[in-house]
């Protein structure tokens, strides 16, 4: 009796992951081994990067509220040490929206601080 292969399903699975690939540069796109340990390097990447994303923008917003109390005066540890002592519970994503968008309402905090 001859080997029974499931050619439908490892077809559909090599497929699945090159039209993942789609876009890529040469045989990364389309030659099937390259393809997949690009793949996966790829979602390595992902995964590693989703962590990345959050450090890299509470560095932003922490340079922003920086740059917003600077104008008052202050530094940025000066101004969450006020914060703190002050019981003002806001995030740094917060305040570094108020900082950039909407000064007016930021000085106000700041100057409820002083």
């Amino acid at each position: 009796m001859p080997r029974s292969v499931n050619h439908v399903a490892s077809r559909a699975r090599r497929k699945k992951i090159l039209k993942q690939t789609r876009g890529y540069f040469l045989a990364r796109a389309n030659v099937w081994t390259v393809a997949k340990n690009t793949y996966e390097k790829g979602l390595t990447y992902a995964y590693r990067d989703r962590k990345t994303k959050k450090r890299n923008f509470r560095s932003l917003w922490i340079q922003r509220i920086n740059a917003g109390v600077r104008m008052y005066g202050l530094t940025y540890s000066q101004f969450i040490g006020k914060l703190a002592a002050n019981n003002i519970q806001l995030n740094r994503k917060v305040l570094a929206d108020l900082a950039m968008n909407h000064p007016e309402t930021f000085e106000s905090i700041v100057k409820s601080l002083k």
